[in-house]
């Protein structure tokens, strides 16, 4: 992956207006604004918490801002890319930027494992198509200042990145057999509370397996959703036996 291209693009910056993932409740908030990290090549050990907020909304009456990372990481596992980063809306920009590095083939079913499904329409759909000319600012764009963490799938399956989604949210969908050739997605949301009636030895060696035989991969910590301290641990036991 050419990443100093993509770290021209992420290299740290703030989300002022209500657009993207600040539009949430953005008019009722005292916070308003929301960082998005700088993306780094590094190691396990780079992905670490921050200390700014990325994520704000009311919720029952009270205001919630939650930290992310302090830096997205890409790392290059067994010959495999992959991007590690906070808000799950940033996924898209990865896929459609691997897609243009001949890094994903166009068509492969993209399986996501989250506690959500993420399939919400967003508001508008892109301006540009599944073309090797497309201009990676109008992707960077599209996906801080239009897409949000429930509505970054259904863009990439309408331009044709993905041939389907395959949603792993449950103790039954855990035990799927894996596609011969995919790309994945996961949200380590799938660790919270509320999630923790699925075995948690279950959900860990079965996404070891998944990493293993993935072709891209983009991991969430989901800081509204998830814990970061522990979605942080558990990123680390992924890639380490116990």
């Amino acid at each position: 992956m050419n990443i100093k291209l993509l770290q021209s693009f992420y290299s740290g910056f703030e989300i002022n207006e209500p657009a993207g993932n600040n539009a949430f409740s953005y008019g009722q908030r005292q916070n308003k604004s929301i960082w998005v990290p700088p993306l780094i090549p590094g190691a396990l050990t780079d992905v670490t918490q921050g200390d700014k907020i990325v994520f704000s909304e009311i919720e029952d009456g009270v205001e919630k801002n939650r930290n992310g990372l302090k830096n997205f990481v890409y790392l290059s596992y067994h010959h495999k890319n992959i991007f590690i980063f906070d808000n799950h809306n940033h996924a898209f920009f990865f896929w459609m930027t691997g897609y243009l590095q001949d890094k994903i083939n166009p068509g492969l079913p993209l399986v996501h494992i989250d506690q959500h499904s993420d399939m919400r329409e967003p508001p508008i759909y892109p301006g540009f198509s599944l073309d090797k000319k497309t201009d990676v600012s109008d992707i960077f764009n599209y996906t801080n200042y239009t897409l949000n963490v429930g509505s970054f799938i259904q863009p990439a399956l309408r331009l044709g990145l993905f041939s389907e989604v395959q949603i792993i949210d449950s103790s039954t969908t855990f035990t799927r057999d894996m596609p011969a050739r995919f790309v994945l997605d996961i949200d380590m949301d799938i660790f919270s509370e509320e999630m923790a009636y699925i075995d948690e030895t279950l959900k860990r060696d079965k996404i070891r397996r998944y990493i293993k035989a993935a072709e891209f991969i983009t991991i969430a910590t989901s800081p509204y959703f998830m814990n970061q301290k522990k979605a942080v641990s558990l990123i680390r036991k992924f890639f380490t036996r116990d």
